[in-house]
């Protein structure tokens, strides 16, 4: 199956990006380097075509009781313009993807990771049955791109019909762009300030331009990824997946126990629990090393106690960080480790969580 293309795959093969494969989809991992679009984020203002996330419409009068039944967040107690992360479960508590929800007056909204689109979509079509609930996947007839880094919110004001620079973390607004309809978002996957445009297909690249021209980078996935991390933010695939359930992923606070039942509440309230399974922690590695994915965690004396799930020299603060799960006995801040390079032991001490925090 070849891989799907946003509208500006074209745009990121004429100013050479360089193209991976990714979520089934074709993206850009870097232009001018990981380095300069990761520091072009934490000090300016980057820009990222996330078009390939999924983006999912509820209507219906179910469309409340459906999102509540899959979602460890609560729904029913969003405001109108609200976005909620959360998690989706199976019974068994395993992640299945971390979603955004969105509250319209009308409905709501979902966007989902690129590589969990089928499977995300089937899940919901099978607990839709018997409910009113429409499910729209418009994630092919949109275009929907973030910018991020301090700088994004003076690049925002004057773009669109309403001056959307005042919008409050965490929500979302309808507005207008080229007197077209679009939807403004201020989330973040970076660490930073932020937003998010969804626009129809046919202004994709004059939104994306008008922002390069204001003074925005284009940045790929790779810089995504060290920003993400310096973050701590889990990355579905390597904190997430449906072995690892919220509680041990440290994601308790997406998880609302009391709202009333949904799937995997049982199986979550059980790991609440549970002080024997592995923990998401941070390490800092000495020297500048990268820790890989799958990288053994030992102890002082050389016994396993974890895994590596993601890591890298993070260009910011400059440091190689990782983030794995490891035994409770050995999660606690300060602990020493060492983290097994292909046979090399580099040092590693388990540091508080995130790695990296802006200043408000």
């Amino acid at each position: 199956m070849s891989n799907l293309r946003t509208p500006l795959y074209q745009w990121h093969v004429d100013h050479k990006a360089r193209m991976v494969p990714f979520g089934g989809w074709e993206m850009p991992v870097q232009y001018a380097g990981i380095g300069p679009e990761h520091k072009a984020v934490r000090a300016g203002a980057g820009l990222f075509d996330i078009s390939h996330m999924a983006r999912f419409n509820f209507g219906g009068k179910d469309a409340l009781a459906l999102l509540e039944h899959v979602f460890t967040n609560s729904v029913a107690t969003m405001k109108d313009g609200q976005v909620r992360y959360g998690l989706v479960c199976n019974e068994s508590g395993g992640i299945l993807d971390d979603i955004l929800v969105y509250k319209w007056p009308y409905g709501y909204a979902a966007v989902i990771n690129a590589s969990n689109r089928p499977k995300i979509l089937a899940w919901l079509a099978q607990h839709a049955a018997g409910r009113d609930v429409q499910i729209q996947d418009q994630t092919l007839d949109t275009t929907m791109i973030a910018v991020q880094g301090p700088k994004s919110v003076e690049l925002v004001a004057g773009m669109f019909a309403d001056d959307v620079s005042g919008l409050k973390y965490y929500y979302a607004t309808p507005s207008r762009y080229k007197d077209k309809p679009c939807v403004v978002s201020r989330t973040g996957y970076t660490g930073e300030d932020g937003f998010e445009v969804i626009v129809p297909n046919a202004l994709g690249v004059t939104l994306w331009d008008e922002f390069i021209g204001k003074g925005a980078v284009p940045c790929g996935l790779g810089a995504r990824d060290t920003l993400r991390l310096e973050a701590a933010m889990p990355l579905y695939g390597h904190e997430l997946n449906e072995t690892i359930d919220p509680i041990h992923a440290g994601l308790s606070w997406a998880v609302k126990l009391d709202k009333g039942a949904f799937i995997g509440r049982d199986a979550i309230q059980t790991a609440t629990a549970d002080t024997t399974k592995p923990v998401r922690v941070g390490l800092e590695i000495e020297g500048k090393r990268a820790a890989r994915e799958g990288c053994a965690i030992t102890d002082a004396d050389g016994a396993p106690v974890g895994t590596v799930t993601s890591g890298s020299l993070c260009p910011w603060l400059d440091k190689s960080l990782a983030m794995g799960y490891v035994n409770p006995q050995v999660a606690s801040v300060g602990s020493a480790l060492d983290v097994d390079l292909r046979g090399t032991k580099l040092p590693a001490t388990v540091v508080p969580l995130p790695f990296y925090k802006r200043k408000k």
